[in-house]
């Protein structure tokens, strides 16, 4: 049972904190069908990614910034399906304040949407699509982080369940642990430990006070 010893926890949002697979997978598709792109090539690139992104590589032709707005404008209203990951209010509540803070490529206005419906606080430090210049796998989102935390990006543990968002904090010199809500644990192979439920990791503190992440 690896521990981890870490100033402060950024967590991803989808698939992390909350559930919301079905909704997006659901309006990509739906959005691919309008617009006459492969649902599937769509799919296989979503997760873990900015949407703005997504629509940059499956159709270039478009104007990118007004689809995002639809897309996740219907994100938000697609509730269906959208439920708190298991185990996640305890986890978080186990953190101090100030210590951990929310990584998404969701926009703002979605992000926020996600949490109150999940029944979580949004916390202070909250990195969304609109907050970067270039999304995950750049490591820029997570270092934003953990600007905003100001913490040492090597004293921040990340918890990610999509292989971009593992590029991107171990690319800014961050310790992982991957969960497998969203891909099998051979696609999170680069995280430095995985889980397949949140119940497995477990917070306590060190003679320092430190946050001592335990995963089992």
């Amino acid at each position: 049972m690896p521990t981890f010893l870490c100033s402060a926890i950024l967590f991803d949002l989808d698939g992390v904190l909350v559930d919301s697979t079905r909704s997006v997978d659901r309006q990509w598709r739906l959005w691919a069908e309008r617009k006459g792109v492969d649902g599937d090539k769509v799919i296989a690139i979503a997760h873990g990614v900015r949407t703005i992104e997504v629509i940059r590589q499956v159709a270039p032709h478009l104007d990118a910034e007004a689809e995002v707005r639809e897309i996740e404008s219907r994100e938000a209203e697609d509730t269906d399906g959208v439920e708190i990951m298991p185990g996640a209010v305890d986890l978080v509540r186990t953190i101090p304040e100030g210590r951990w803070g929310v990584v998404t490529s969701g926009t703002r206005p979605l992000a926020s949407a996600r949490l109150r419906f999940g029944g979580l606080s949004v916390p202070r430090v909250l990195v969304t699509a609109d907050d970067v210049v270039n999304g995950k796998p750049h490591p820029e989102p997570y270092l934003r982080g953990a600007e905003l935390l100001a913490v040492k990006p090597a004293d921040c543990l990340v918890v990610e369940d999509a292989p971009a968002g593992i590029q991107s904090a171990r690319a800014g010199g961050m310790k992982v642990v991957g969960i497998t809500s969203t891909y099998p644990e051979s696609e999170l192979h680069t995280a430095d430990a995985v889980v397949g439920k949140l119940a497995q990791i477990q917070i306590g503190r060190d003679g320092a006070g430190r946050l001592a992440v335990s995963v089992r």
